[in-house]
């Protein structure tokens, strides 16, 4: 299975570390192009490839760590995933209160879901700041605790999979209209770091 990370701000930062941590090949990719990785690529190690995003979107698990504006113009030229796996780790947020964005009543994911026609959408890695993101997630006695949910009960086990073998303790909320609202962007569990105890 191949992954890739979109973005190259502090989330895809945090999760190229935490692949290569775990020696887990990622591509990761940008709308710059893969020169503007390359610092990042040579810091944490050869499991993370810098790559040009056009093939970074072809990856079968795919992290979209990009602004959630952002998200229609990163995807444009994929116009059917095919069944692959697309994490959402994006918060739709209004900037200029700092408050969720006004969606229609729709969660971000839907959204999300709508510009990936085709896809298995997980919402994941969006609820911790990006510092917390980036730390070992093994602590004494536990390990740090990461949301998911999706409406796809294969593709939420991959993730999970994927959680787990970066150290991670992978909680499913279940389907986005129901567990997954609590991660959206506003919702209770955002911003909040839990242990799980081993």
């Amino acid at each position: 299975m191949t992954f890739a990370i979109i973005g190259s701000g502090a989330i895809g930062t945090a999760l190229a570390r935490q692949f290569a941590r775990k020696d887990i090949p990622v591509q990761i990719a940008n709308s710059r192009g893969p020169a503007s990785i390359a610092a990042l690529a040579e810091e944490v190690g050869t499991s993370v490839q810098p790559t040009e995003l056009a093939e970074a979107l072809t990856a079968d698990v795919v992290i979209l760590a990009v602004p959630f504006t952002a998200v229609k113009d990163v995807v444009a030229d994929v116009s059917d995933w095919q069944g692959r796996i697309v994490i959402d780790a994006t918060n739709a947020i209004d900037f200029s209160d700092f408050s969720p964005a006004d969606l229609g009543g729709r969660a971000s994911s839907d959204v999300v879901a709508d510009l990936v026609p085709g896809a298995r959408l997980v919402k994941a890695f969006n609820t911790l700041p990006a510092a917390i993101l980036a730390s070992v997630p093994k602590v004494e006695g536990g390990r740090q605790t990461v949301f998911s949910s999706g409406n796809d009960a294969d593709a939420t086990r991959t993730f999970a999979e994927l959680a787990n073998a970066l150290g991670f303790a992978p909680i499913d909320l279940g389907r986005i209209d129901e567990g997954g609202r609590l991660a959206q962007f506003g919702g209770p569990l955002m911003a909040q770091s839990f242990i799980k105890q081993d």
